[in-house]
């Protein structure tokens, strides 16, 4: 069992991985954390290597961007990323999606507010 500081939650977002500003891929984010997600994709990364990511919200409103986000893992089970850098109003948006999958998966998401990540 792997103990995780940001809970995870199932969900299943449409996401777009930029590289270098240019290269684009579709990609599916299935579990979601305040810091970081799973994900699968076509394309096959290196641990290290970073991205933007796009999270696509179904209500229509603009996707989450994350500005920097990097490669802790890859392989049979999808692409582990950790959120690296994004915008404040950003990560209020994020932590909203994760409080919502939070409830979804019927585990309430209580984090006291000294210990939320920096954006």
């Amino acid at each position: 069992m792997v103990v995780r500081k940001f809970p995870r939650f199932p969900v299943e977002i449409p996401s777009t991985l930029v590289q270098r500003d240019k290269l684009r891929y579709n990609a599916s984010v299935k579990d979601l954390s305040l810091k970081g997600c799973r994900l699968e994709s076509t394309i096959r990364p290196f641990t290290g290597m970073q991205v933007e990511l796009f999270l696509q919200l179904e209500n229509g409103s603009p996707p989450i961007h994350v500005i920097k986000a990097t490669v802790r893992w890859a392989g049979s089970q999808g692409i582990g990323m950790e959120f690296l850098a994004m915008e404040p109003t950003e990560h209020e948006r994020l932590k909203r999606v994760v409080d919502q999958a939070s409830v979804t998966a019927g585990q309430a998401l209580i984090v006291p507010q000294g210990e939320l990540p920096k954006a």
